[in-house]
């Protein structure tokens, strides 16, 4: 059941879309193939939901080690961001810099970044016991609005016509396209990510306590292992993947620094991680499922001219649903009959002596 509580809440989150659609006034069944079969017919729609999975995929896969160890990262977004900005430290105030080396400068920064970052609420919750759940998502708007004034104000293009952009990246600053016109070299990070990841969860003993920590925390701390110390681990390598994703998204799609660097990417990979029952080989087709969700919604909004916001209902819907299937997995329902209210204190029943 654990398998299929996925495919379950796929199909539930489908069925509900049917009612969604029929309630807005559209053809559900032209709604629902324009949602979930017209990307797939094209192959240039098949490169933009490429181009969209990399990035989720990406962040899933570092939540699942924080999520298997029962830390609760929820400020991928931010980490994101913070990755976009120093990673494009060098293209933005040394444009002249245009050689072999940027590049590699430029992934190792907006990886860096998003540790740096992410490392904020992990040392919170290490030194003082704050709630990690609160700090990482609180630190995603100050992210937000950091690069919205970068953007707007210092950084901001002196050639852009007063646009909230940066200059734009070009020549070496630029990720290389190695499928079609649009998938760039970090489609292979993806790959390596997870195959990283596999190995570290199934063969090494930093996967071993990842998930004794996760699943019985006492008995990890008999054996020695460290609470404190996977969490500051794990939010490094989640934060250094959303940096890395981060990067990745202004030196490809976007070739320059703008006021919003991503449409929810860092919190999208939380449903894949779910989804993908925090598995790095099932994070990668969850986090496909997702993109899909993204090019789904922008497809009925042009065609039926319905509200960009049905992605976020689709996607909120999904999450209900696997959490919902998790829950009927490891508890049964069971129906009580209600029992007769205790007598009061010093009441004696009819008949007695």
């Amino acid at each position: 059941m654990a398998v299929l509580s996925p495919v379950i809440a796929i199909a539930l989150t489908v069925f509900t879309g049917f009612f969604i659609f029929l309630a807005v006034g559209v053809d559900p069944f032209e709604a629902l193939y324009v949602y979930f079969v017209e990307p797939l017919t094209q192959w240039w729609t098949v490169q933009e939901l490429l181009v969209k999975a990399v990035p989720i995929i990406l962040i899933a896969i570092g939540l699942s080690l924080c999520y298997r160890s029962n830390t609760w990262n929820i400020g991928a977004e931010g980490q994101l961001v913070a990755g976009a900005i120093a990673g494009s430290v060098f293209p933005v105030l040394v444009p002249e810099w245009n050689g072999p080396l940027v590049l590699p400068v430029m992934l190792l920064m907006g990886i860096a970044g998003g540790m740096l970052y992410a490392a904020i609420p992990a040392l919170l919750k290490t030194r003082f016991g704050t709630n990690e759940i609160l700090t990482s998502l609180m630190l995603v708007y100050v992210a937000q609005l950091f690069v919205d004034w970068l953007a707007r104000g210092p950084w901001r293009n002196p050639e852009g016509h007063n646009f909230p952009d940066s200059r734009p990246f070009d020549g070496w600053q630029v990720l290389p396209v190695i499928v079609g016109d649009d998938v760039r070299i970090n489609a292979i990070f993806v790959l390596i990510a997870v195959v990283v990841a596999w190995f570290v969860l199934k063969r090494t003993l930093t996967g071993f306590q990842i998930s004794v920590l996760g699943q019985a925390p006492r008995a990890a701390a008999f054996a020695g292992f460290s609470q404190k110390r996977m969490v500051l681990l794990t939010f490094l390598i989640s934060g250094g993947l959303a940096g890395l994703a981060g990067i990745c998204e202004v030196a490809g799609p976007i070739g320059m620094l703008r006021t919003t660097v991503s449409p929810g990417y860092g919190f999208t990979a939380i449903i894949v991680a779910f989804l993908g029952r925090l598995n790095p080989v099932g994070i990668l087709f969850a986090g496909l499922l997702l993109a899909l969700s993204y090019m789904g919604g922008e497809g009925v909004q042009i065609a039926l001219n319905i509200s960009d916001q049905i992605t976020r209902v689709f996607q909120g819907l999904l999450l209900f649903f696997v959490l919902t299937c998790d829950t009927f997995i490891f508890y049964r329902l069971r129906f009580v009959p209600a029992r007769s209210a205790p007598r009061a204190a010093g009441e004696v029943s009819h008949g007695s002596a």
